[in-house]
C-alpha cells in the first residue's frame, strides 16, 4: 500500500453535520487518504446531495451501509475503500464498525467507541477476528506538544508522579437548546442515541483518556458526582471525579457543558516530585513545565527543545499556529502508518475505546450508589 493515497469510505457527516467535515479535512491534509465513497444520510435527498458537493462518482455514494459495503468489497482490491470512517450518533457505532470490519475494512471511529460496555468489547473482539485496524478519535491526543508531554513525563522529567488535573469545560448547552431544535445538542442529550452518558461521554472521555494518556498512569479507583442542571435534560451536563491511581497519585477530572462563557477549554496539569507541566487545548502550541530547582520552561510548536519525533509532527514553522484539524490529521496519518506496516505508529484504538467505556460504567455505578469509591475495569482485558 506504501506509495498510494489509501481510500476512504465514509458512514455520516452529511449536510448540516460538523463531525464528518473534520474527518474530511483531517483525512486530506497529508496526501494520504482520498475520500471516494459514502453512505452520508439516511435521507436519500441529502446523501446525494453530500456526495455531489463532496465531488463523488454517484455510483460510490450508497443509500445504506449495507449497501455501502457490499458493493465495495465487490469491486477490485484495487479500487474498492480500505478503510471506514464512522462519524455518526454513538448508538450507530457498534453496528456499523463490526460489519465493516468482518467485511474485511478497516475502520476509524467517532468517541466514544459506543454505548455501552458490552457492545465495546463487541467491537474488540470483531477487530480481533478480522486482523484489521481501529482507530478511535480521541483527537487531543494529535496534538505535537501532547506526546513533547508524554514523553517528558515518561522518561521521569518531573520524578514520580503525584498529581493529575484534567478539566473540559464548555458551555453550550447552558440553555434547553436539546428542546428547541438543535440537531446537535438533540441526539446528544437522548440516551437511545448518545447512550450511558451525556456530557461524560461527550467530553468525559476526551479528559479521561488525556490524564492517562499523559500520565501514563492508568486510575484504578474513581469517587463521581453527575449532574443534571437543565431541567428535563435526561443525560448528564456536569461531572466531578476523584482518581485514585496505584502508586499513590492523586487526579481530579471535571466536564461540564453547562459552564457558561467557556468555548472549548481542556486544560491538564501534571505534577511529579520535580515539577509540573501545564497544557491547554485553547493555547495547543504551548507546553509550561515548572521545576522547584529552576525558572520555568515554556516550550512553543516548532521551537527549540522538542523531541526529534515531536518536531516532525509540526507541518509549518515556529510561529505558525497549528491546531485541531492538524491534531486530528496527525491521527489519520499515523492510522495510514499501521494500515501501511510501516513500523511503529501510535493511535488511540480498541484499548483506548474499552478503557473509557470503563470509566464511563465506573462514574455512573459511583454516581448511582452509596459506595465512596468504584473500581475502574480492567480495560482491554475486559
Amino acid at each position: 500500500m506504501s506509495g498510494r493515497r489509501l481510500r476512504l469510505g465514509m458512514a455520516g457527516g452529511g449536510e448540516g453535520a460538523f463531525i464528518g467535515a473534520v474527518h474530511r479535512m483531517a483525512a486530506a491534509l497529508d496526501g494520504d487518504w482520498q475520500l471516494v465513497a459514502g453512505a452520508f444520510s439516511s435521507d436519500e435527498a441529502r446523501n446525494a446531495r453530500s456526495g455531489a458537493a463532496l465531488g463523488l462518482d454517484g455510483a460510490r455514494v450508497y443509500p445504506s451501509l449495507d449497501l455501502l459495503l457490499e458493493r465495495e468489497a465487490a469491486l477490485p482490491e484495487e479500487e474498492r475503500i480500505d478503510a471506514l470512517a464512522i462519524v455518526t450518533p454513538n448508538h450507530l457505532h457498534a453496528p456499523m464498525a463490526i460489519a465493516a470490519l468482518e467485511a474485511g475494512f478497516h475502520v476509524f471511529c467517532e468517541k466514544p467507541m459506543a454505548i455501552s460496555g458490552d457492545e465495546a468489547r463487541a467491537i474488540a473482539a470483531a477487530a480481533r477476528r478480522s486482523g484489521r485496524q481501529f482507530a478511535l478519535a480521541f483527537t487531543y491526543s494529535g496534538y505535537p506538544l501532547i506526546e513533547e508531554a508524554r514523553v517528558r513525563v515518561a522518561r521521569g522529567d518531573l520524578g514520580a508522579i503525584r498529581l493529575v488535573q484534567v478539566e473540559y469545560l464548555q458551555g453550550w448547552l447552558s440553555q434547553p437548546i436539546d428542546t428547541g431544535g438543535n440537531k446537535q445538542a438533540k441526539w446528544r442529550t437522548d440516551p437511545a442515541r448518545a447512550g450511558m452518558g451525556g456530557c461524560l461521554g461527550d467530553i468525559g472521555t476526551h479528559a479521561f483518556h488525556l490524564a492517562e494518556h499523559v500520565s501514563g498512569l492508568a486510575a484504578a479507583s474513581v469517587s463521581a458526582d453527575v449532574a443534571i442542571h437543565v431541567a428535563g435534560r435526561r443525560l448528564d451536563d456536569d461531572v466531578s471525579a476523584l482518581l485514585r491511581f496505584p502508586g499513590g497519585a492523586r487526579g481530579v477530572l471535571k466536564a461540564s457543558q453547562v459552564a457558561a462563557g467557556e468555548e472549548n477549554g481542556l486544560r491538564l496539569r501534571i505534577h511529579g516530585e520535580h515539577g509540573g507541566l501545564e497544557w491547554a487545548q485553547m493555547e495547543p502550541n504551548t507546553l509550561v513545565l515548572r521545576w522547584l530547582d529552576r525558572p520555568a520552561e515554556t516550550l512553543r510548536a516548532g521551537g527549540p527543545g522538542l523531541q526529534p519525533a515531536v518536531a516532525a509532527q509540526f507541518r509549518t514553522p515556529s510561529g505558525h499556529p497549528e491546531g485541531y484539524i492538524e491534531a486530528f490529521a496527525n491521527l489519520y496519518r499515523a492510522f495510514a502508518g499501521s494500515i501501511r506496516g510501516e513500523g511503529k505508529t501510535a493511535h488511540p484504538g480498541v484499548a483506548d475505546g474499552l478503557r473509557t467505556m470503563d470509566f464511563i460504567e465506573a462514574v455512573l455505578a459511583n454516581a448511582g450508589g452509596d459506595r465512596k469509591w468504584t473500581d475502574i475495569g480492567p480495560g482491554e482485558n475486559a
